[in-house]
């Protein structure tokens, strides 16, 4: 069977809110005005971006692939913020690095990036989208699901967790029809305390601007660290390809655009480098290398591959700051005012496969004239970091590090 897509990324997210006390741009009309209310959230969401892999590293085996959705993340944790009070509203805008907006000015931001986001285009598929599993018999304020529904165009079904296996299996389903059957299985048990689950998915299927040549590809060697290397089937490709040479920083940077609004830029430290560009990488970094590309003859090669990362975030988000929302203090009287919830978990899962032809990352895509100059090769055949840009709202949609293409 043809495939038709280049390069797919994935992630979805899940919030598990349980009882707390154990008792039962639609036309051009909107669109520049929408186009600047998302570019409110861009810097608050990177920053927050950073941080999530700052601690998501710290707790991360060496060798060990790191991907995730910063969208996903960062768009549930609003979700969940609109019917939050208190000092546990006051956490999460913190930890979002949203302290200076109010919860209107973000849910308005983040109608408008959805309007902007959800498309699809001849080569690219993008969508992000959000649910809400509503136990059976529990009635969430109405405020609370219009507000999901109309800010974050969130889709309220009820599931019966008295039944988990039923239950399961539902959300599994729903989870598994959102992201084309990418993601399967996110539910792995549920808490018969359960009220609801906040579910947010990011999906992206894109085509390289200028694809790699399947014939050319190969095998080669991947260097995990100084005692692993591993056999990957390598691309190549030569053309001329948006480079920057980072010396003060020891990294090459090299821009791979996606036929529509979106790009994976590819940062490769030098040899013993990784834990130094960890360390001080920050979204100014990604503004300045994407200002300071110019094109250059590069003879790329890289990994072909496909990667699945799963992650618990409750401890993440607690050392960020979100302590209250998973305690006994948790004030979530804005989803309602008769039952004390608490959030019990928070999970993501995502996957990455990247091809000849493209992208297909889901969180929850020729012939040229060249001088006669001879091109400089770049090889990723060492852990690398990526990240997948949309830049119509300055979002960063997936991010990580490939230590192991074929973990």
């Amino acid at each position: 069977m043809c495939r038709i897509f280049a390069s797919c990324a994935l992630a979805a997210l899940l919030l598990a809110v349980v009882w707390a006390d154990h008792h039962h741009h639609h036309d051009s009309k909107h669109s520049h005005e929408g186009e600047m209310a998302c570019h409110v959230l861009s810097p608050h969401n990177a920053d927050f971006a950073f941080t999530v892999y700052k601690h998501l590293n710290a707790k991360a085996a060496d060798g060990k692939n790191i991907f995730y959705s910063p969208l996903g993340i960062s768009t549930a944790l609003s979700m969940l913020s609109v019917g939050a009070r208190g000092d546990t509203h006051t956490q999460l805008f913190s930890s979002l690095g949203y302290s200076t907006l109010n919860q209107a000015r973000v849910n308005e931001a983040y109608e408008h990036a959805f309007h902007m986001l959800n498309h699809s285009q001849e080569n690219q598929l993008l969508e992000v989208g959000n649910s809400v599993a509503v136990r059976t018999g529990f009635n969430p304020l109405p405020a609370f699901l219009n507000d999901i529904q109309h800010y974050y165009t969130g889709e309220v079904f009820n599931v019966d967790f008295e039944k988990p296996d039923e239950a399961k299996e539902q959300i599994n389903q729903h989870i598994a029809t959102k992201t084309h059957d990418k993601i399967k299985d996110m539910m792995k048990d549920l808490d018969p305390q359960m009220a609801m689950i906040l579910i947010n998915w990011v999906y992206f299927r894109g085509q390289w601007e200028k694809p790699f040549n399947g014939n050319l590809t190969t095998k080669g060697d991947f260097h995990v660290d100084e005692n692993t290397k591993v056999e990957v089937d390598m691309m190549k490709k030569t053309g001329r390809f948006d480079y920057y040479r980072d010396h003060n920083n020891y990294v090459t940077v090299i821009l791979l655009p996606y036929k529509g609004n979106t790009s994976m830029m590819i940062v490769l430290p030098d040899v013993g480098n990784m834990k130094e560009v960890e360390g001080l990488i920050s979204k100014d970094h990604i503004r300045n290398w994407h200002k300071s590309l110019y094109k250059n003859n590069i003879n790329l090669s890289m990994p072909k591959f496909s990667i699945s990362t799963e992650a618990s975030l409750d401890e993440t988000l607690k050392e960020m700051g979100i302590t209250n929302a998973f305690g006994e203090t948790a004030d979530f009287s804005g989803i309602s005012e008769e039952v004390k919830l608490k959030v019990s978990k928070a999970s993501h899962k995502a996957v990455l496969s990247v091809d000849e032809t493209g992208t297909e990352a889901a969180a929850v895509t020729t012939l040229e004239i060249m001088p006669m100059s001879l091109p400089e090769s770049i090889t990723l055949n060492r852990p690398f970091l990526l990240f997948i840009l949309e830049h119509s709202t300055r979002s960063i949609l997936f991010m990580g590090k490939i230590s192991n293409p074929t973990a």
